[in-house]
């Protein structure tokens, strides 16, 4: 008879479409939870209004255009306590932020990046197209460009920040910075494989691909489960 696998509880919180530093605040009150014991591992699904975020080894020479060209498009870019670079997020982009308490899995940050990407090689499978990583490059890859990129951070071995998958995002605001630091790779969507779906269909996906690598049982709530008090005063909104 086979052995049942035991598997960890975890949250699943779909936020919608929040600007980045809503979700950002949201992440860091999960995270203290999660600290102090109080709270529980969770992974949070959102998708961004336009914004770039500088991880900590970024360089601002990644930013190909002037702060006066990007405040008239109305874009900004912030700096946030994750590792990388540069990098875009916006509406059509997949954005997952976990937050788990690495005690309860593998004290190894390296291991966790890979996991992250295991999730994501076998979402993108589902749909046929080939995901790989790259030695050095963290983040998915295919033979037509960069699909999603990763960047994690942790205090206390519980984890913020993540992921972000590319399903149909307008990949022109990529064109403005130099991605991850990177300057001869080029960035690729699920759109430019010929796959139309939502977000909502991808996330479905993702979620059963991220209970499968992390062995996980998942409680699922919507944005509105966060209370309209914590989402008023972080500036979130229904999508």
């Amino acid at each position: 008879m086979r052995e049942k696998i035991s598997r960890k509880d975890c949250l699943l919180f779909q936020l919608g479409r929040l600007p980045y530093t809503a979700a950002w605040q949201i992440q860091q009150e999960f995270a203290m939870a999660r600290r102090s014991g109080s709270g529980q591992d969770t992974l949070l699904l959102v998708e961004h209004l336009p914004v770039y975020t500088m991880g900590r080894s970024g360089s601002k020479t990644n930013v190909k255009v002037s702060d006066e060209m990007l405040s008239a498009e109305g874009l900004e870019v912030i700096e946030v306590d994750r590792g990388g670079d540069v990098t875009y997020h916006g509406p059509g982009q997949l954005v997952g932020y976990p937050i788990l308490d690495l005690r309860g899995y593998k004290q190894d940050l390296h291991c966790y990046s890979e996991m992250l990407e295991e999730v994501i090689i076998r979402t993108v499978a589902w749909y046929g197209i080939k995901g790989y990583r790259e030695r050095g490059l963290t983040g998915v890859w295919t033979d037509t460009g960069k699909i999603a990129a990763i960047g994690i951070g942790a205090r206390g071995w519980v984890t913020m920040h993540g992921f972000a998958l590319n399903v149909h995002p307008d990949m022109s605001y990529f064109g403005l910075i130099n991605p991850c630091g990177i300057t001869d790779r080029p960035v690729a969507s699920m759109r430019d494989f010929g796959v139309e779906a939502n977000l909502a269909e991808v996330g479905k996906i993702l979620v059963e691909q991220f209970a499968e690598v992390f062995r996980v049982e998942f409680s699922a709530f919507s944005q509105e489960c966060l209370g309209p008090e914590l989402l008023s005063r972080y500036g979130g909104r229904q999508p």
